[in-house]
C-alpha cells in the first residue's frame, strides 16, 4: 500500500490534496520547510518559468542573497517573471535576481556566462540545474549534436565544470554546497541499448519520449558521477538528481504538441486534473537544493529517495557517458575556448 502512495506523492497532484502527505513520515518535506538562506548564493538554469520559477520564488521568500537565474526562453516570460516577483515580493528582494540570457546548448557561450557569474560572487552554495528541453523532436545544436543532449546534459555539464572553482572555494569555508541536476521518472524510458559511446548514437532519432528520457537518465548518471568524484574529496559539496511529478508547464500544456499534435492533448488537457502546480513540483529540487545531508541519491517529491531504473545506477554507464561528454565538448569548442573554456575539469 505504501508503494502507491509513493506513486501518488511522488508524480500527482490537485485531484490529490495534499498528496505530499502520502509519503512516509521520514520523507516529508514542503517549501516551508526550507531553511533561511540569508548570506547564500545560488543559481538557478530555466528559473524564470515552469519548475525553475518555483526554485527561483522560493529560494527569493527564504531570503537568497542573491539569485542568478538562467534563462533562454523569450524576453516576454522572462519580463512576466521579474514583475511577478516586484508585485508580490517588492522591488528590493526583485534586485536580488540577476537574470542571465543563456542558451545551455552553445558551449561555448555557456563557459562565459560561468565566467561571468565567478566574476559577480565569491561564493555559490545552491546550484540548480533545471533548465531543458522537454518532450520534443529530434534536432540537432548548432555543433551538431542531438539538441536533447546537447542542452539538457553537457550545457549543464559545461556549465557545472565552470563553476567548479567557485563551489569548492565556498565548500572549503565550511559551508554546505548543494548541486542538484533534474532528473525525472522519464529516464526509466531511456532507449534500452544506450551505450553512451559515440555521438552517432546520440544523433540517432529514438523518438521524443525516449531521446528526453535519455537525457534524464543522463542526469542521474551525472549527479552520481560527481557524488562519485567530487563528493568523496570535498565532502562539503553534495550532488544529487531529482524528479518533479507531473506538474504543469508550459512543455506540458503547449510544447508537448510540437512532438505530438494530436496525442499531446492526453498530456496537456487529460492529465491536467492530476498535475501538480510549478510550486508543489519544486518540492523534492528545493528539498536537494536546502536540506538534504546526503548526496549521490535520486529523490522523488517530496523528499522519497528511490532507486532509478537499473541504468540509472550503472557506473560504467555512467563514466563512459562523462567520457564521451568531455570528447564531444573538448572536439566542438577546441576553435574558440581550448585555453579558457573546454576541455573543463569535471570534478
Amino acid at each position: 500500500m505504501q508503494s502507491i502512495n509513493n506513486t501518488i506523492a511522488e508524480n500527482l497532484g490537485k485531484i490529490v490534496p495534499n498528496a505530499h502527505s502520502l509519503a512516509p513520515e521520514d520523507s516529508q518535506f514542503s517549501l516551508e520547510a526550507v531553511p533561511d538562506l540569508s548570506g547564500k548564493v545560488a543559481l538557478v538554469t530555466g528559473g524564470s518559468e515552469g519548475i525553475g520559477y518555483g526554485c527561483t520564488h522560493t529560494l527569493l521568500t527564504h531570503n537568497i542573497s542573491k539569485l542568478f537565474v538562467l534563462s533562454v526562453t523569450e524576453q516576454e516570460l522572462i519580463d512576466d517573471a521579474i514583475n511577478a516577483i516586484k508585485k508580490e515580493l517588492g522591488e528590493e528582494i526583485a534586485n536580488k535576481v540577476h537574470w542571465i540570457h543563456c542558451d545551455l546548448s552553445d558551449w561555448e557561450a555557456t563557459a562565459k556566462t560561468a565566467f561571468d557569474i565567478s566574476s559577480k560572487t565569491d561564493r555559490l552554495d545552491i546550484l540548480i540545474n533545471n533548465a531543458g528541453r522537454g518532450i520534443m523532436t529530434a534536432q540537432l545544436a548548432k555543433n551538431g549534436v542531438d539538441l536533447h543532449m546537447a542542452s539538457n546534459h553537457m550545457g549543464h555539464v559545461v556549465l557545472t565544470s565552470h563553476l567548479l572553482p567557485l563551489l569548492k572555494d565556498t565548500s572549503k569555508k565550511g559551508d554546505k554546497v548543494r548541486i542538484v541536476n533534474l532528473g525525472s521518472n522519464a529516464h526509466e524510458g531511456a532507449p534500452k541499448d544506450t551505450r553512451f559511446e559515440s555521438v552517432e548514437e546520440l544523433n540517432k532519432d529514438y523518438g521524443p519520449q525516449r531521446q528526453y528520457g535519455r537525457s534524464k537518465l543522463a542526469a542521474i548518471l551525472y549527479s552520481k558521477y560527481l557524488n562519485r568524484h567530487l563528493t568523496s574529496q570535498y565532502p562539503n559539496i553534495l550532488v544529487n538528481a531529482t524528479h518533479p511529478g507531473v506538474v504543469e508547464t508550459r512543455q506540458s500544456t503547449e510544447l508537448i504538441h510540437e512532438a505530438y499534435p494530436l496525442g499531446g492533448y492526453a498530456m496537456s488537457v487529460g492529465l491536467a486534473p492530476f498535475k501538480k502546480t510549478q510550486f508543489e513540483g519544486a518540492v523534492s529540487t528545493m528539498f536537494a537544493a536546502t536540506k538534504t545531508e546526503k548526496s549521490g541519491q535520486y529523490i522523488c517529491p517530496p523528499a522519497i529517495v528511490e532507486k532509478g531504473s537499473d541504468m540509472a545506477n550503472d557506473d560504467e554507464l555512467g563514466e563512459r557517458l562523462m567520457d564521451l561528454t568531455r570528447e564531444t565538448v573538448k572536439e566542438r569548442t577546441v576553435s574558440s575556448s581550448a585555453e579558457k573554456g573546454c576541455p573543463f575539469k569535471d570534478f
